[in-house]
């Protein structure tokens, strides 16, 4: 099935040239010049993917971005920002208003078409298996069992669903914030901080298997898992 993305992009030639390669590519796009024209664009039709430049006139981007993730009919919706704004403050700007993934300018036609595939891939419905394996580690979602080489290690609750989220996500870069809302739920009141406690324990649980490592820090920004 074609996919929507939806540009949200004030300078005309960018836009127009983001529309072409996407077009080539096969998808259907929307597109919008400011936050205003967006939402009327989302109203007609919800896309699968936003495209979502950081400048815009009127309302920022970063604005934009965190309406719609509060938004339960659009808070699904993945994002990916287009922005000029390099520097790793902004980054984790983005990541905190919603964006799954930072698309800083310029940028070329195939970087951003592999980051839209990659980006859409974590955002289909999951019709996998209920047992996640990166590595080796495996994780049965429905025995609620976390075994290396085929030995259990005994984990608690919180790591567990830690490491599920990490093995469902692997390679992106979450923040605190990020993971405290998707791991813990919107609704918890913890500090970020509980977050790092938890990644230590996770770490000691994974540790006598070797798989400690699987669970990165990024500095200034977060945590991932990544099996390389």
């Amino acid at each position: 099935m074609q996919k929507t993305i939806l540009i949200v992009e004030d300078e005309k030639p960018i836009r127009e040239m983001v529309a072409f390669a996407l077009g080539r590519a096969g998808y259907d796009l929307v597109e919008a010049a400011d936050v205003q024209e967006a939402y009327e664009r989302l109203a007609e039709k919800q896309p699968d993917l936003i495209l979502l430049d950081w400048m815009l006139p009127g309302a920022s981007g970063i604005e934009f971005a965190r309406r719609i993730k509060r938004d339960e009919l659009t808070r699904d919706v993945p994002i990916v920002m287009l922005t000029a704004r390099g520097e790793e403050e902004d980054k984790v700007s983005g990541l905190e208003a919603g964006a799954d993934d930072y698309v800083t300018k310029p940028f070329s036609p195939r970087e951003l078409m592999a980051r839209i595939k990659a980006v859409l891939r974590r955002a289909s419905p999951e019709t996998e298996s209920p047992v996640l394996d990166v590595a080796g580690l495996k994780l049965d979602q429905e025995s609620y069992r976390v075994t290396a080489a085929d030995e259990p290690i005994d984990i608690g609750p919180t790591e567990f669903r830690l490491l599920a989220f990490f093995m469902k996500h692997p390679d992106r870069v979450f923040t605190r914030a990020q993971l405290l809302d998707r791991v813990w739920g919107q609704n918890a009141y913890v500090e970020e901080r509980t977050v790092d406690v938890h990644i230590l324990r996770l770490r000691k649980v994974l540790a006598p298997s070797g798989y400690d490592g699987l669970i990165q820090t990024v500095r200034g920004v977060g945590y991932r898992l990544s099996p390389r």
